[in-house]
């Protein structure tokens, strides 16, 4: 009985072992296949994931490739089919487009046939302007077989066929056409005479070449001695012609480049900008003068600016110090008139430069002989003492002769604005002596003593004192040997 116990107990305990056993087995085998299932659907929803997220921004760039989509129709109209156009109709050869090669400082431009730079033109390159110019020829259009332009070079002479330049018969001034050259001869020696002011004391013979020199365009030079009537007779030429007239004293300009072409300033609404000068504006005004007052002392970059503008072939100014360096054309019948002190005894002038000077036509303004002297201070004032005038104008040529001679006793003259001022001075109730004293005698040295160049003015001077008495007769008593030259001036 206790065996039988022992042994069903045994039973039990070694079937519960193996259901033990068989059931951790089952447990262990059901478990990882969930396992791996699981690990396969979150590796699946993450691929999922990551596919629609590369959707997704695969997609993003579609949306923003719309507009460049618009924008390659939008350039489908700008296909040369304008050309096919042109090509329609076009004769094989040589075209009237034709252009001079020019050097603008270091720069090569080009020059059109009405005279007008430009700068580039599409199809001509700066080597080919460069080598058209060491060549000394043109360029000109030529259209070929496929009605493509192109650009060749050619003879000089071929520019200057096609050019437009000024016939004999085409110079205008702003009241006067002349349709013929006799009409132009006739204006010049016959209303030309007339219109010359009376005021105005230069010869016929330079009146009218200032006149004909006007009315052709040219470029005039008056030079003379100081106070000969330069600046007066470019004044009168203007209101004989009624033209426009505009002045710039480049003797008085400190800063030509201002003067000239203009200033950059700043403000603060519109920022930096460039204001031209009025030289500029003026250069743009059809048929104007300009007067360039004492050229001989101005600045010589003055004249590095206006070599362009004087120069018949270019006639244009570059505005350097605007935005792009635009370039203005000298408006046409415009006529510079320069003045200018050339001599030892100017100072403060200088040399003028010979490239400047070749730009210009000159006349060389003279002084007046006594009778033209006289009748200028009469014309001038009428009521004056005629003794006195005659007197000044014979003061004033004694002195104009003695100083062409090689023995002069004096450096200087005396000029016709000196003697103008002293006759002023008589007008106003001055007598001869108390006007010479003050108007004329400053003028000479009195380094020297009696030998000095005042003294001999003041010589010269007396001979002209018509007071009866003998105190007032004489500026100077007559100066005996051995006598003490102090006591001798009674001046």
């Amino acid at each position: 009985m206790v065996r039988q116990e022992v042994g069903h107990h045994i039973k039990k305990i070694l079937y519960m072992s193996i259901k033990r056993t068989t059931t951790k087995v089952t447990k262990s085998s059901t478990l990882k296949p969930k396992r791996k299932s699981m690990t396969k659907t979150t590796a699946t929803a993450k691929r999922k994931a990551v596919v629609s997220k590369k959707k997704v921004v695969a997609k993003k760039p579609l949306v923003k490739r719309k507009p460049v989509a618009k924008k390659v129709a939008a350039k489908k109209p700008l296909v040369k089919k304008v050309a096919t156009k042109k090509v329609n109709d076009f004769t094989v050869g040589y075209t009237n487009e034709i252009y001079k090669p020019i050097l603008v400082g270091k720069t090569f431009a080009l020059m059109t046939t009405d005279n007008t730079p430009v700068t580039s033109v599409s199809g001509i390159s700066r080597n080919r302007i460069k080598q058209a110019n060491d060549e000394n020829k043109a360029i000109r259009g030529y259209v070929g077989k496929t009605g493509s332009v192109t650009y060749k070079l050619v003879e000089m002479d071929e520019f200057k066929k096609i050019a437009n330049t000024i016939e004999e018969n085409a110079c205008d001034s702003v009241s006067e056409a002349f349709e013929t050259h006799e009409h132009l001869k006739e204006f010049i020696h016959t209303k030309g005479t007339e219109l010359k002011p009376t005021g105005l004391f230069i010869e016929d013979l330079k009146w009218k070449y200032l006149l004909r020199s006007a009315v052709r365009g040219k470029n005039i030079m008056m030079t003379g001695p100081t106070g000969c009537g330069k600046t007066l007779a470019a004044q009168s030429l203007v209101r004989s012609l009624k033209r426009p007239d505009f002045y710039f004293n480049l003797g008085a300009t400190q800063d030509p480049r201002a003067t000239l072409i203009g200033n950059t300033h700043f403000n603060k609404e519109a920022g930096t900008f460039f204001s031209e000068s009025a030289f500029v504006k003026a250069i743009k005004t059809p048929n104007a003068i300009i007067l360039l007052d004492e050229i001989s002392r101005s600045h010589p970059e003055a004249w590095n600016i206006l070599m362009t503008v004087l120069d018949a072939g270019q006639r244009y100014l570059r505005l350097d110090e605007a935005e792009g360096s635009p370039i203005v054309k000298v408006a046409s019948g415009v006529t510079f008139i320069a003045t200018a002190n050339i001599g030892n005894e100017y100072t403060s002038t200088r040399i003028m430069d010979r490239a400047i000077m070749d730009r210009f036509v000159q006349i060389e303004m003279d002084l007046l002989d006594k009778k033209s002297e006289y009748e200028l201070l009469k014309f001038k004032f009428p009521e004056a003492d005629d003794y006195s005038l005659n007197a000044l104008a014979e003061i004033a040529d004694t002195t104009r002769q003695l100083i062409k001679s090689d023995a002069s006793k004096i450096s200087t003259i005396v000029s016709t604005r000196v003697n103008v001022e002293a006759a002023g001075l008589i007008y106003d109730g001055f007598t001869l002596l108390e006007a010479a004293e003050i108007a004329i005698l400053p003028y000479f040295s009195n380094d020297g003593g009696l030998d000095s160049e005042r003294v001999f003015m003041k010589q010269l001077i007396q001979k002209f004192n018509k007071t009866t008495e003998e105190t007032d007769s004489k500026l100077f008593n007559d100066v005996e040997d051995g006598q003490d030259a102090d006591t001798t001036i009674t001046w």
